[in-house]
């Protein structure tokens, strides 16, 4: 699937067209992912959030965009700043996996993870060692 950079600001407009609650939630995709989720899962998700900048990469080119990145609920939610009041793009995570690039990726950076979805692929890059490892 191709990816410009304007897609994370494309998909502000379907976001609009959402009430905000549910722009804010993962539970209309679990369906769509066949996954279920755990009380114990559901428990532990609501008490790990996390808020901060990563950088995201965007494919087929050397560019990195920064955001900030609420992570809460199984879901990260894309600010152009941790002033926005909403999300530009939100990315539910439900049945990816989080690795580290491998050398095909072709990926030279530090504090770099992976977050993979059948053919769905993104690249985050952390500022430091102390956020990459949270």
């Amino acid at each position: 699937e191709q990816e410009s950079e304007d897609d994370i600001h494309s998909s502000r407009s379907s976001l609009d067209r959402q009430s905000h609650h549910r722009a804010n939630t993962t539970m209309h995709v679990c369906w769509y992912r066949n996954t279920s989720v755990s009380m114990t899962d559901h428990s532990v998700a609501v008490e790990n959030q996390l808020s901060g900048y990563l950088l995201r990469k965007f494919k087929n080119s050397n560019g990195w965009q920064k955001l900030w990145v609420v992570f809460t609920n199984f879901c990260l939610f894309f600010y152009k700043t941790h002033q926005d009041d909403f999300p530009l793009a939100s990315l539910p995570l439900l049945g990816y996996t989080v690795s580290c690039p491998v050398e095909a990726d072709g990926i030279q950076k530090d504090y770099v993870f992976k977050l993979q979805f059948k053919s769905h692929v993104y690249f985050f890059r952390a500022e430091s060692k102390y956020t990459f490892e949270r």
